[in-house]
């Protein structure tokens, strides 16, 4: 294995942005390893899902010290993360990683993902404003019918983030608040972190398992990624976050429309 210092910069600024901004190492790490260092899609978000779970397993300690994580949420997006997310790893199994047609899937879905991810930072705010002023027309869902949706948005972030690595935050987040308008934000954040651990490291071991991984660039970036993120979280009361926000959701579009035109 050899060490490269280029990949532990790359973590190093990303690991400030995510403590800056709270957005997933993934929307920002994944398409960097692809354009950036021409990593294989596949090699890229596998790597990037083992980093991810290493990356959130510390956040997940300190929201529980806390007491900001609702167990319930969390096992109900589970229920539907894990199911999908394993049958999303025996898919990628059986087909054919090199080829263009899952290169192409790949980048596709990480590019339109890239492009919701940045509509949320800025726009979040208004999106949840309309859907609660849709929801405070009609009578609220019962717990019943929420706990299903919380379910499907567990099938349907596992399927992404198996996919791309991308998802379980800033999408993932606003649809949790849509959901759950009633809770503290602290606490949504705080679930979806600890609900997004075991997700990435299921998705993480099963790239491991179809030889996926690329453990030097693994380890480069998280060198690189701990101490960005400590700084980026000491930095973040300091700067002005929503000109940060609109910044990161710029870049992130311009990343997409390079991934979606190529």
């Amino acid at each position: 294995m050899t060490f490269e210092p280029l990949y532990s910069l790359s973590g190093l600024m990303v690991g400030a942005l995510v403590g800056i901004t709270g957005v997933g190492g993934g929307s920002l790490m994944t398409p960097l390893l692809v354009l950036l260092f021409g990593v294989h899609p596949a090699t890229a978000v596998g790597t990037d899902l083992l980093y991810a779970a290493i990356t959130k397993t510390a956040g997940t300690a300190v929201h529980g010290m806390h007491g900001r994580v609702n167990w319930k949420i969390v096992g109900s997006l589970a229920a539907g993360s894990v199911p999908a997310a394993l049958s999303m790893l025996w898919l990628m199994a059986g087909v054919d990683r090199k080829s263009i047609g899952v290169t192409n899937t790949i980048t596709t879905a990480l590019g339109w993902l890239l492009v919701m991810t940045a509509i949320m930072l800025v726009f979040r705010g208004q999106i949840l404003a309309f859907a609660r002023r849709a929801i405070g027309e009609r009578m609220p869902p019962r717990p019943a019918t929420i706990a299903v949706f919380t379910v499907v948005l567990g099938l349907v972030l596992g399927v992404l983030v198996t996919l791309t690595s991308v998802g379980a935050g800033a999408l993932g987040v606003t649809i949790l608040l849509i959901l759950y308008p009633r809770l503290d934000v602290r606490e949504i954040v705080g679930s979806d972190i600890v609900h997004a651990v075991p997700l990435t490291l299921i998705g993480g071991m099963g790239y491991w398992f179809i030889g996926e991984i690329d453990w030097a660039m693994l380890l480069a970036l998280l060198a690189g990624s701990i101490p960005g993120i400590i700084a980026g979280s000491l930095l973040a009361p300091k700067l002005h976050e929503r000109t940060i926000r609109i910044v990161l959701s710029v870049t992130l579009a311009i990343v997409a429309w390079n991934l979606l035109a190529g």
